[in-house]
């Protein structure tokens, strides 16, 4: 990583092994991301508890398990950070500060908040942990300042809850105690042609939304070479209405992901029964496959049936070259063979893509402690930075004492 690169920030549960609906849907962007990005990647163990507070025996080894998984995948430790969230506790620092003002209508409104419950009935989800597992989650990312969080289009409300913790928090203890004194210090340096230009964008923003405006007046501010950093961010708080920047907002770093769904058709999930591990045994695999539904109207190997109502379909459009998707395609409409046949593509296609991920797994299974020492130096790395944000937090809130 180097200093010039824009800082990514996601994480995981550790609630059981990753299949390949998280290869697909997450990591393989994540290895991506770790070339071109700065990039921290977290077991969110505090999360796993929001929901299974009760499965302590397993949490351990669920977190090293699943550490080994990402490696097995292609993340590479010296080209990103992974750490564990719990062993940074900077992270519920901020959660327990930024709740002091968070309202909890906020919470009471995330969508996730009511499905959950109604999803998992067999969990007592009546806690204050889940219903503040969104502002934990909106902690976890201001605390390292990221400016991008991956996430998929369905996922990108979630950020915006974070996106209003982080402009509460700069419009409660974003303005300085002498703030008027050191702006009108600022916009002297600047001259009153500008001053004046400056104060027109500002309240054609706050007064009527012109947002041209707000972008034109911080292109000026941006790119002038009169001001320091800090006039910079005072005078951008200002023609905002938020004053001093202290948690940026992150912005959604939408990504393109393959969307594999469980066996079954549903979504991938352990808890349905529906999924292939990423460290899954070969048998096993082939067997999962072979088994899998199809078209309930190809009952007979006579009969035509329609790849938009098969899962194995679902699976040919994530590993199959366009070749075979047409062979998939038109020998299910036609009748042209049985469905096994049309499995044995996807079958291989699944065991090519995990051969490297076992043989980059191999040392870390025979030799444990490696895991360990990546994930320590991981947190320590991490844990700087952390500690700096809660420095400029607690120095805003006057706690710096």
């Amino acid at each position: 990583m180097t200093m010039n690169q824009e800082r990514v920030l996601s994480g995981m549960r550790p609630t059981g092994a990753l299949h390949l609906g998280h290869y697909h849907g997450a990591i393989k962007n994540w290895v991506k991301l770790q070339h071109t990005h700065a990039c921290y990647f977290f077991v969110a163990d505090w999360h796993a508890l929001t929901t299974h507070y009760e499965s302590r025996d397993v949490m351990e080894r669920h977190t090293f398990e699943m550490v080994i998984d990402w490696l097995a995948c292609g993340l590479d430790p010296n080209a990103c950070t992974l750490f564990l969230q719990s062993r940074i506790p900077e992270h519920a620092e901020l959660f327990t500060l930024l709740a002091m003002g968070t309202p909890l209508s906020w919470l009471e409104r995330v969508p996730t908040y009511k499905d959950q419950q109604e999803k998992l009935k067999d969990k007592d989800l009546a806690t204050y942990g889940f219903l503040g597992y969104p502002l934990l989650q909106a902690a976890d990312i201001l605390i390292y300042k990221a400016k991008y969080v991956p996430v998929g289009e369905d996922q990108a409300s979630h950020v915006e809850l974070t996106r209003e913790a982080a402009r509460r928090f700069n419009h409660l203890y974003g303005r300085e105690s002498n703030f008027d004194v050191l702006l009108a210090a600022t916009l002297e340096k600047l001259g009153k042609d500008a001053a004046k230009r400056l104060e027109k964008s500002r309240k054609a923003f706050q007064e009527t939304g012109d947002q041209k405006a707000l972008e034109g007046a911080l292109g000026f501010v941006g790119s002038t070479p009169l001001l320091t950093s800090d006039e910079r961010e005072r005078l951008a708080g200002w023609l905002r209405g938020t004053g001093k920047t202290i948690l940026p907002e992150p912005q959604v770093l939408l990504t393109k992901a393959s969307k594999l769904p469980g066996l079954d058709g549903q979504k991938m999930s352990k808890s349905y029964g529906n999924a292939i591990a990423i460290r899954e045994d070969a048998k096993s695999i082939e067997q999962k496959v072979r088994t899998m539904p199809t078209d309930p109207a190809r009952i007979k190997l006579t009969d035509k049936g329609d790849p938009n109502k098969c899962p194995v379909w679902q699976f040919h459009l994530v590993y199959s070259d366009k070749p075979t998707q047409d062979w998939a395609n038109q020998g299910c409409k036609n009748a042209e063979f049985g469905c096994l046949t049309c499995k044995k593509p996807v079958i291989d296609a699944i065991l090519r893509e995990q051969q490297p991920m076992l043989e980059r797994a191999a040392p870390y299974v025979a030799h444990p402690k490696i895991v360990r020492e990546i994930v320590d130096a991981g947190t320590d790395r991490a844990r700087i930075t952390a500690r700096e944000t809660m420095m400029d937090v607690r120095t805003a809130m006057g706690l710096n004492y």
